[in-house]
């Protein structure tokens, strides 16, 4: 045994769970799935086949989402998902994350941030009073070089927004966004993010399995 290897770091699913009850944005599609085979004496495997909304669960947003001229999810460079990011707790903090509530965290701030707003993130129904980004709080954001914002509940933007002005100061900024996060066994602190997209060429969005990683000095 080699005694000099050194213990793995501790690593955090940040992702909520995929399945037919998975809450998603009134009119949007549900996971659903069928069996196209399944395991019998003629067929060696299953093999199924699912729908869903790309925004259901833990998911990127692509700039073809709040941008008819913007890129599909498959084409966004991959570098803004990956990388060193800090988790802020501003849980409870009202309707809209202010500048007020994160500026505790804001030394030497890597180019990704995740904002945790629940006690228990509600991974069972949807919350029509989510927590939200102010647009204002991106834009100071996005001056120190954040290029990543992330949040635990289904959208930057308050639910009822018609305007998505969140969604446009990140189109403006050339920021990316993860939604539905999962922080709840998460302490405030910096990690690793990884939180790739699937190539999906012509998506507005695509699921990611975001994990946190343990940083090691």
């Amino acid at each position: 045994m080699n005694n000099n290897l050194r213990p793995q770091p501790r690593i955090w699913d940040i992702s909520a769970p995929v399945h037919a009850g998975s809450p998603v944005f009134p009119g949007d599609t549900h996971y659903s799935q069928e069996w196209n085979a399944t395991i019998s004496p003629n067929c060696p495997v299953n093999v199924a086949t699912i729908t869903l909304s790309p925004h259901v669960g833990t998911h990127g947003d692509a700039p073809l989402h709040y941008d008819p001229e913007g890129a599909a999810i498959g084409n966004v460079p991959l570098e803004h998902y990956i990388g060193p990011c800090r988790v802020i707790h501003a849980i409870g903090c009202g309707p809209l994350i202010l500048w007020e509530h994160i500026e505790h965290a804001m030394q030497d701030v890597p180019a990704r941030v995740l904002v945790r707003t629940y006690e228990k993130m509600p991974v069972d129904r949807w919350d029509d009073q989510l927590t939200a980004y102010a647009p204002e709080t991106i834009e100071r954001l996005a001056a120190l070089g954040v290029m990543l914002i992330g949040i635990d509940t289904a959208s930057i933007d308050p639910a009822p927004s018609k305007t998505l002005d969140a969604h446009q100061v990140i189109r403006r900024n050339q920021m990316r966004v993860l939604e539905n996060l999962v922080l709840d066994e998460v302490a405030a602190g910096d990690y690793e993010l990884i939180a790739l997209p699937l190539k999906l060429t012509t998506s507005d969005a695509s699921p990611v399995r975001a994990v946190l990683r343990e940083l090691r000095a």
